[in-house]
C-alpha cells in the first residue's frame, strides 16, 4: 500500500518501518486483535504526512535544481528467479500488474485508500471507516467509485 501511495519503494519501506515502530511504541499494551486496524490507521497517517512533506519540499526544491536521475541498477532486483512462470505467462502477468498498478495510482487518494484497505487488505467497512476517519457510507462510496473506475480502465483485465 505504501509503495503504491508513494511511488517509491525506499520511501515506502521507511514509512512502513516508522508505522511498525509507532505501533509497538504506543500500542503494545493493546490486545492483539486491535493491532491490525491500529497499524493501518498509523500507516495511513504516515502516508498522508509523506504527501504533505513532499508537497512542501517540491515547492522549494525546484529552486535548487534537485535531480532524480542517474539511479543505480540493483543486481538483486535484476537477478533471475528460478521459480518464476514461463516467459509468456510472466510477460502477461507483468503487463497485467503494470496496468493494475497504474490504474490504482491514478485513483484519487481517498478512493485509493478505500480500495486498498477493502480489496487488498480484506478489511470490513467498519474497520476501513475507522482507519480512514470517515463514515461507513463514505467508505462505501469511495470503494464503489474506485472499483467502477478500475473496471472501466482495466476492461479485459477484470478485477
Amino acid at each position: 500500500m505504501a509503495e503504491i501511495a508513494t511511488g517509491n519503494g525506499d520511501d515506502a519501506l521507511d514509512i512502513l518501518q516508522d508505522a511498525m515502530y509507532k505501533l509497538v511504541q504506543k500500542y503494545s499494551h493493546k490486545p492483539a486483535e486491535e493491532w491490525g486496524p491500529l497499524f493501518h490507521t498509523i500507516l495511513q497517517s504516515r502516508i498522508m504526512d509523506y504527501h504533505r512533506r513532499n508537497t512542501v519540499r517540491n515547492k522549494y526544491m525546484v529552486w535548487f535544481g534537485s535531480k532524480d536521475g542517474d539511479k543505480e541498477i540493483d543486481p538483486i532486483q535484476t537477478a533471475v528467479d528460478e521459480h518464476t512462470l514461463g516467459p509468456a505467462a510472466s510477460v502477461d502477468q507483468g503487463m497485467s500488474m503494470q496496468v493494475l498498478d497504474k490504474a490504482i495510482r491514478e485513483l484519487p487518494a481517498r478512493q485509493q485508500q478505500a480500495f486498498m484497505l477493502r480489496a487488498l487488505e480484506g478489511l470490513n467497512v467498519a474497520e476501513t471507516a475507522k482507519i480512514m476517519k470517515c463514515s461507513q457510507g463514505s467508505v462505501k462510496t469511495h470503494y464503489f467509485r474506485a472499483v467502477s473506475v478500475l473496471r472501466e480502465k482495466l476492461g479485459d483485465y477484470r478485477i
